[in-house]
């Protein structure tokens, strides 16, 4: 392990870059951007760690061997290295991705990682998503409000087209992995913007015939700078989302109809 100051990503690397044949004993340098915010003699530096690629090796891999092998200090989250739970998600050659879904041979053989901004440092390239997601979804109510005024847990549960179903189940796929945040400009000038991923949660709302909530209802909650207006549509929350998401269709569609709504 080697320590060095922090510098520019490699001019074209990113994640994606197109597969490529491991040769046997082939080198594989990771450098992480550490920083522990608790630990007032920290600093924030580069330290390199070099291993042996393995054919199908994920960055998720990668790391876990650095910590179990290497340096036990590194810190980074994961829990289901399926692409499902978001834990692992972080900037990869400068573009906020997932470690379980990445191909080591595909952004190799250097790489340099670090925490997804915007959102708050817990250490090294763990952030604490959850509390700024827990903060959005309070602030947005996003969970359906009941048309009836108490609960029938014995009353069959309401017929739904199953177009409609699918189309609400397409947008209940975000794994809330703070990707489509750490890729959005607005969310680096606005603290309280809601992002892409709020935006995402009005309009799978709004599609819920469960929900009594109306446009003018939504409009009080995303109708300003820091909801869908503050958007600048520089889209880098579609073009990063690792569930391929339909993030630039939903941000035009709520944008037009809250517009629509103020101005009715």
């Amino acid at each position: 392990m080697n320590e060095s100051r922090i510098d520019f990503v490699p001019p074209g690397a990113r994640p994606g870059r197109g597969a490529r044949p491991v040769k046997d004993g082939e080198k594989l340098t990771i450098r992480v951007l550490r920083y522990n915010p608790a630990d007032p003699q920290s600093v924030p530096h580069l330290q390199s760690y070099e291993l042996e690629q393995s054919a199908g090796m994920t960055l998720f891999i990668a790391l876990n061997e650095i910590r179990e092998k290497l340096d036990p200090s590194l810190q980074f989250d994961f829990v289901c290295r399926a692409g499902i739970c978001g834990s692992c998600a972080m900037v990869i050659n400068g573009r906020p991705t997932l470690a379980c879904r990445t191909l080591t041979r595909d952004v190799g053989p250097e790489i340099i990682l670090a925490p997804l901004p915007v959102f708050e440092l817990i250490g090294d390239l763990s952030v604490n998503t959850g509390k700024w997601m827990r903060a959005m979804s309070e602030r947005l109510e996003t969970w359906v409000h009941m048309k009836q005024a108490e609960l029938d847990l014995t009353r069959i549960e309401e017929r739904m087209d199953p177009d409609l179903a699918e189309k609400i189940y397409e947008l209940d796929r975000c794994i809330e992995c703070g990707c489509c945040v750490s890729a959005c400009g607005t969310a680096r000038m606005r603290e309280d913007f809601v992002g892409a991923v709020g935006i995402n949660k009005i309009a799978r709302f709004r599609l819920d015939p469960r929900d009594a909530r109306t446009d003018a209802d939504y409009y009080e909650v995303i109708g300003d700078d820091d909801g869908v207006f503050g958007c600048m549509s520089l889209l880098g929350c579609h073009d990063v989302c690792p569930k391929d998401l339909p993030l630039q269709t939903q941000i035009a569609f709520v944008r037009r109809k809250m517009a629509a709504q103020g101005f009715g």
